[in-house]
Parts: structure tokens; sequence; C-alpha cells
């Protein structure tokens, strides 16, 4: 059973996700949050699989909310509410360590399948969606690596790791991978695993972050 913790500061808001995920077998909705600072409490005391997050609240909002979820080290996965595709929010939610994000208005269906894929430990963002989020909007934030001092994360890849590494920062699927590298796609799987545990990233999303946050890529047009 998935449960989750909306975060929402509209009542009636709030009430349709409740409904709509509680007539699911295997969802439980187990809270509901009102503010940022709620959801960080609610989420340290009932430990859900998923926070269902808005970003837009009075008070702390969704991203500040994430960003403490995060760093607390447990294992509930943040999926990022957002009013519009490609928002300035969603970027900042996703650096903060949500696992993803949908526009409110998504289909019944793809919010579902987004919390279920979160649940799993998926993220829920488009690889092509991500670079087209960072390219919009990483020039906003500073480089967190200094020049000629590579991040020991990143000498702790392989060449091959290397490479996997800067083709998920391009937003390339796995398929697109193994085309690039020439390797079988079940290969490149394993790589990804492997470059996803040496940097400490949760899913591809943190590691397309991780690689805009060295210098690996920088947005384009820089």
């Amino acid at each position: 059973m998935i449960t989750v913790v909306i975060v929402d500061d509209l009542a009636l808001q709030r009430f349709g996700f409740r409904m709509l995920l509680e007539s699911q077998d295997d969802m439980t909705v187990v809270g509901e949050a009102t503010g940022g600072s709620e959801a960080v409490r609610m989420t340290a005391e009932l430990d859900p699989d998923v926070v269902l997050m808005d970003v837009r609240m009075p008070g702390l909002d969704g991203v500040e909310a994430t960003r403490r979820i995060i760093a607390s080290g447990g294992r509930s996965r943040v999926l990022i509410l957002t009013t519009f595709d490609l928002d300035e929010y969603a970027f900042a939610g996703l650096r903060a360590g949500a696992s993803g994000f949908l526009v409110k208005d998504a289909l019944p269906d793809d919010l579902l399948s987004g919390i279920r894929a979160v649940a799993d430990g998926n993220a829920v963002v488009a690889p092509a969606l991500t670079r087209r989020l960072l390219d919009r909007y990483a020039h906003r934030f500073p480089v967190t690596a200094a020049a000629g001092d590579p991040d020991p994360r990143l000498r702790s890849l392989t060449e091959r790791e290397r490479g996997v590494l800067l083709c998920i920062a391009q937003g390339c699927t796995n398929r697109e991978i193994a085309e690039r590298l020439v390797l079988a796609e079940s290969t490149v799987k394993t790589h990804v695993g492997r470059v996803l545990a040496k940097i400490g990233a949760r899913d591809r999303v943190q590691a397309v972050i991780f690689a805009y946050d060295i210098g690996l890529v920088t947005p384009e047009g820089r």
C-alpha cells in the first residue's frame, strides 16, 4: 500500500486529491497538511511513501519544505505539483531533492502513475523535459564546484561512467545512451545504477542537477 501525505493550502484541492487517491486499491492518504511547516512535521511523524507537495503556499513554501524533508534523511519522496509546465518553482523543487513534478491539472491517470513511479524510486520527469527545464532556469543558480577542483564524486566515476552521466545530463534515455555509446541497453541500466550510487543521487533528475552543479554541462547559450 502506497501511503501519501497531501500538502496544499486549498481545502477543495486536498479533497479532490484525496478522493482520487483513495479510489485506488493500492493507495491511502495518511495525512493532509495546509502548509510547509506542517508538511515537514507530518512527514516526520507519519513516514509516508510519497509527499504530494504544492509549492506556492504562504509561510514556508513547498520548496523549502521539500529541502527540509529530504535533508532529514527519511525514506519519504516528494512529488512537486506546479501550476505551469517548466515553472521555476519546479526547478527549485528538483534542486531541493524532489523526485519529480507534475502540473496540477494533470490527468488523473498521469497523477496516479506519477505517484506510483515515485513510490517505486523513479523520477517523474521526462529526460528531455528535465534538460529543457534546467536550460531555462539553471543560469539563476551559482555553480557550486570551483574551477580546477573537480567534485570528488565525479572523480569516483570511471571514464565510461562519466560518459553515461554526460548523456543523462543531456536528456538521453537509456536507449539513446546505448546507441550513442554502442552498448547494450541492459549494460546502460547497470552503468546508470552505478553512477547514481557513486554520486549519491536518488534518481536521474538529481543526476542531471548534479551535472549542472559541478559544471559538467551548462545551460544552452551560455
